[in-house]
């Protein structure tokens, strides 16, 4: 239940700025609360969480070879860690 809150972190220029103030982005389910992504943050990497911010985002509409189509809407969680907290997002769980 907990691996499947968590689907991937978002490593991005903005995102590893971001991460040297103590905070990841995570991509997570449409249906994802804060609550859940607390719990499922400070289970799989024994952290203390603070504070969960997220994001949806809708996707857009585009051309590709003149055919409309859209991408997917997605969600975006920030997770502030506590002071001396880290997690390393490019080794993988």
């Amino acid at each position: 239940m907990m691996y499947d809150t968590i689907v991937r972190p978002v490593i991005t220029e903005k995102s590893m700025y971001a991460s040297e103030a103590g905070k990841v982005v995570f991509m997570v389910p449409l249906t994802a609360s804060k609550d859940d992504v607390k719990a499922a943050v400070e289970s799989i990497f024994n952290v203390k969480v603070e504070k969960v911010n997220t994001i949806r985002q809708f996707g857009k509409t585009k051309f590709f070879r003149g055919r409309k189509g859209a991408r997917s809407d997605f969600k975006k969680a920030l997770v502030t860690l506590a002071k001396g907290q880290n997690i390393d997002v490019t080794t993988g769980i």
